[in-house]
């Protein structure tokens, strides 16, 4: 599992956080787990697999948006919590 921070210019309210999540799970698949932030200008994007930036990239630009940064990283899933006690 890879994730994907983007830094992106143009971001100015909620309703720009969701055109821009739209515009990657239409790129990356509905199954994609995407969270932007308006106030940082980023979205992050959790993605099994090698992401398509030129893609993302394009999409993005198509809604007006500009990819400024682009980091990826690999992402390890955290293990829930076990109430379960060592006897």
């Amino acid at each position: 599992m890879n994730k994907i921070t983007l830094k992106i210019d143009g971001m100015s309210c909620g309703m720009c956080e969701a055109h821009v999540n739209d515009a990657i799970r239409k790129v990356c698949g509905e199954k994609v787990k995407v969270s932007s932030s308006h106030t940082g200008g980023t979205a992050e994007i959790l993605l099994d697999g090698a992401p398509d930036i030129a893609r993302i990239k394009s999409a993005l630009k198509a809604d007006g948006y500009k990819v400024l940064e682009v980091n990826v990283e690999p992402y390890e899933k955290r293990k829930g919590f076990s109430f379960r006690k060592n006897l």
